[in-house]
């Protein structure tokens, strides 16, 4: 059949004033439809002038720019303003800040409340327990004013030490075993007893680092021998501790085999107790949350995505913290026995009692230490050094507060008031 006499453009089409009206023109029924919006083709009768648009091309923007809102709107803040900086920027800026001021209370500021908690955990001689963070606070200073300001930032290495071998450690045995160092989002219990097996034993390998790390902690600085120690002494004392080759020769010293089920049981209870309130402490957030809203859920705040779950899991190592003080004052007891440590007094200096003292215990195990301390020092013997306690996680979660203050202010106020001058300045123009 002769397909030359049809013509495949439309009776309307002039090729200069083309305009595509309903639903576009169908064609012949031979060679099908054809397409409604024939494209702006350079050099094809459909010219114009430089400098102009084609009424085509100009429907097209149309239709794009009506596009583009409409996605604008669906993307809401997604898309920065010019000159703001963007959310994603900002929100992974806060978390780093926050995250940093956590990490380095907890493991610097921290230190001389860590570092005064176990000088009167050991210390069975005091006369004062220390219940009250004022009392810990100001025997502190006390010890500061005497001693300078190393007297309670000692140690502070080998606790970096040992929380890096305890990571090591977790990660070397959840390699070479099937363990596996985290939980799935649904785990049967087998993983859940893998897991947990999986704490125990790194806090049994990074045990005797522990002990060498606990002797420099409450160790005084008046007998300490500058010339001999060093950053690295930790790793030495907990070799010579695991082989027990160099060890101070003392048969009140307690094989390290009597304190492994000791520390892994404290271990893995610590993380249990922690796990738990975390969790639970973010729920409530979270309901809290959907309350106070009225079952709406609001834009999330960029620092109310990393703010909640650092607070939350603050109170839930503070509470494991005091659930396990009694285990941890026995274990720190008798890690210290047999080592000769001498140790600062914890009475304070307005008496006329001596400024150092040695630890000098006579425990056969965990089962006699609690028995001998309830029995000598009354239930209060197991909660010695508690004030320090409070102190550290009062500290800790003031300066979580504050730099959370500080970022809201810095950024976000800062990042609104940036995008408003963008916006007055073309209309002042």
């Amino acid at each position: 059949m002769d397909r030359s006499g049809f013509s495949r453009r439309p009776d309307s089409f002039d090729g200069l004033g083309y305009r595509g009206e309903g639903l576009g023109y169908r064609g012949d029924p031979l060679l099908g439809p054809r397409v409604t919006e024939p494209p702006d083709i350079p050099g094809s009768r459909n010219l114009h002038l430089a400098g102009e648009r084609s009424p085509l091309s100009g429907e097209r923007e149309e239709r794009t720019g009506e596009k583009g809102e409409r996605t604008g709107e669906r993307a809401g803040l997604e898309a920065p303003q010019p000159g703001q900086v963007p959310a994603e920027q900002l929100s992974r800026f806060a978390g780093f800040g926050i995250g940093l001021v956590s990490l380095f209370t907890e493991n610097v500021l921290a230190h001389p409340c860590i570092v005064f908690r176990r000088q009167c955990q050991v210390n069975y001689h005091a006369r004062c327990y220390h219940l009250s963070p004022f009392s810990a606070v100001a025997v502190m200073y006390s010890i500061t004013k005497a001693q300078g300001l190393k007297a309670l930032w000692k140690g502070l290495g080998s606790t970096f030490i040992v929380h890096g071998i305890t990571l090591g450690a977790e990660g070397v045995i959840s390699e070479l075993t099937p363990l596996p160092r985290e939980l799935p989002h649904r785990w049967s219990l087998k993983q859940l007893a893998g897991h947990l097996l999986l704490k125990g034993l790194t806090a049994m390998v990074a045990l005797p680092f522990y002990c060498a790390s606990l002797i420099e902690t409450v160790q005084s600085e008046i007998v300490r021998d500058e010339a001999s120690s060093g950053l690295l002494d930790c790793l030495r004392e907990g070799v010579t501790r695991l082989f027990g080759v160099g060890a101070p020769h003392s048969l009140r010293l307690l094989p390290l085999r009597w304190l492994l089920l000791p520390a892994a049981l404290h271990g893995v209870l610590r993380y249990v107790i922690t796990s738990c309130v975390q969790r639970g402490v973010l729920w409530l957030q979270q309901r809290g949350g959907r309350q106070r809203s009225g079952g709406h859920r609001d834009p999330p705040d960029l620092l109310d995505s990393y703010f909640p779950e650092l607070l939350a899991g603050c109170a839930g190592a503070l509470v494991a913290d005091v659930l396990l003080f009694p285990l941890e004052t026995a274990l720190h007891r008798l890690s210290l026995q047999g080592t000769r440590t001498i140790i600062d007094s914890t009475d304070g200096s307005g008496g006329n009692g001596p400024l150092v003292l040695p630890v000098n215990t006579q425990y056969d195990g965990v089962s006699d230490c609690l028995l001998a301390v309830r029995r000598r020092e009354g239930p209060a013997g197991f909660y010695r050094g508690v004030g320090a306690l409070a102190a550290q996680y009062a500290l800790q979660g003031a300066l979580l507060g504050g730099a959370r203050a500080l970022l809201r202010v810095l950024l976000l106020e800062g990042g609104a008031g940036g995008g408003v001058a963008m916006e007055t300045q073309p209309g002042g123009a």
